[in-house]
């Protein structure tokens, strides 16, 4: 398993984890574990080595799997993810309502947190690894993983309607609690709150950036104490309220290790960027053009005003824009995008690009589709090869 980080690539698919790996002959893909089984998530740890993939196993339900030998054996992690005895979210379930504004209505209660969906993985220096679910909690690692906990200055935030391990759902004054948490539809069979993306600080590991699906951006700059909203410039254009503190529906984030203060955010809005640690967020993308509306976004290892997108015709219809696959690349902030076509199909294409499915590593980028095709590049984008087909729908990609 020797070679340069861009070399070799982790691939959770809906059949399986799978490594892709270039050698004198080109590119060789195996399945390594999972055969059959759902994998959210796949990436290794770059602190310890620890090969990790989140699995959502149709029969025994979501698990994390971990691989110390780079992929030649799995198990079961030593203690699974689970919410403690007591904790609650207020759900919203959205309805149709003919009479709504909107033309939707929401149903709001009160329900006990299960274990829905393990969505992302975050690794910090020192043994620290973070977990996203479905519903929004976040679990915390000191110890490379062994156990995890939920951070509940999170799971307790204001936003999110408090405290609710004491049963009750109201406040001291007797108003109800409400939460500007909303759902997400990643998850089959509920609408509830998601953590997709978890982005730790190079510089601080106690700084982190996780984005919610849907509630916006949120960070911590003491290791999970205490937590404040990021959303400042941003646009829900759907909402009566567009520039609420709450409620953007972000899809994922991605910050420049080389330059942290350079974050970077394909929202459903459109793509936005900020230069000064998403304290504050500028748009930089136009609705109607083709560099607009998407999942993923990777920002580059170094200069923190480049990133590539994968840009989708919309919400409702995910294929690829006018029937040609593409990525997008910015090398200036986002002030300007290139279209990056050379080698990836411009004819009845139906590829979506699902927001763990992009990544970059020293100049190569890679990313997989709901068709099962992995795309390299080695030239930043510029031209691109498929180094894998046929292979079962690609829910992420991660250099490693």
């Amino acid at each position: 398993m020797a070679g340069a980080k861009g070399d070799r690539i982790w691939v959770g698919t809906r059949k399986g984890t799978f490594v892709v790996e270039k050698s004198a002959s080109g590119w060789q893909t195996r399945l390594v574990g999972h055969a059959g089984i759902g994998v959210n998530y796949a990436a290794r740890d770059p602190y310890t080595g620890r090969i990790w993939a989140l699995l959502g196993h149709g029969h025994w339900g979501a698990k994390l799997s971990v691989s110390d030998d780079g992929g030649a054996n799995w198990a079961d992690a030593s203690n699974q993810i689970k919410y403690p005895a007591g904790a609650k979210y207020i759900a919203q379930d959205m309805f149709e309502d003919s009479e709504s504004e909107y033309g939707v209505g929401w149903k709001i209660s009160t329900k006990p947190a299960t274990l829905l969906k393990l969505w992302s993985i975050g690794f910090g220096p020192g043994g620290h690894v973070w977990v996203g679910t479905i519903p929004g909690g976040l679990f915390h690692s000191t110890d490379g993983g062994d156990t995890f906990a939920l951070n509940l200055p999170l799971w307790n935030h204001d936003s999110r309607g408090g405290d609710l391990f004491d049963g009750t759902n109201t406040n001291a004054d007797g108003s109800p609690k409400v939460t500007a948490w909303f759902g997400t539809p990643a998850s089959e069979g509920e609408f509830a709150a998601g953590i997709h993306s978890i982005v730790v600080d190079p510089r601080n590991p106690d700084r982190v950036l996780v984005a919610v699906s849907t509630a916006g951006v949120i960070e911590t700059s003491d290791g999970g104490k205490s937590w404040r909203s990021r959303n400042k410039g941003m646009r829900n254009e759907n909402s009566p309220e567009p520039e609420a503190e709450w409620g953007h529906d972000t899809h994922y984030i991605d910050l420049c290790p080389g330059a942290p203060d350079h974050v970077w955010q394909q929202n459903h809005v459109g793509i936005y960027y900020s230069s000064d640690g998403a304290e504050n967020w500028q748009s930089v993308s136009k609705a109607g053009d083709r560099v607009h509306f998407g999942f993923p976004v990777a920002a580059d290892d170094r200069d923190g005003k480049t990133a590539w997108v994968v840009p989708g015709r919309s919400d409702q219809q995910r294929m690829a824009v006018d029937g040609g696959l593409m990525v997008a690349r910015t090398t200036d902030g986002g002030q300007s995008w290139t279209e990056l076509r050379a080698g990836l199909p411009q004819q009845n294409a139906y590829d979506v690009v699902y927001r763990h499915a992009l990544d970059q590593s020293a100049g190569s980028v890679a990313f997989g589709s709901t068709t099962g095709n992995l795309y390299v590049s080695d030239d930043r984008g510029d031209s691109w090869a498929a180094v894998a087909n046929n292979l079962p729908p690609i829910y992420s990609v991660r250099f490693g």
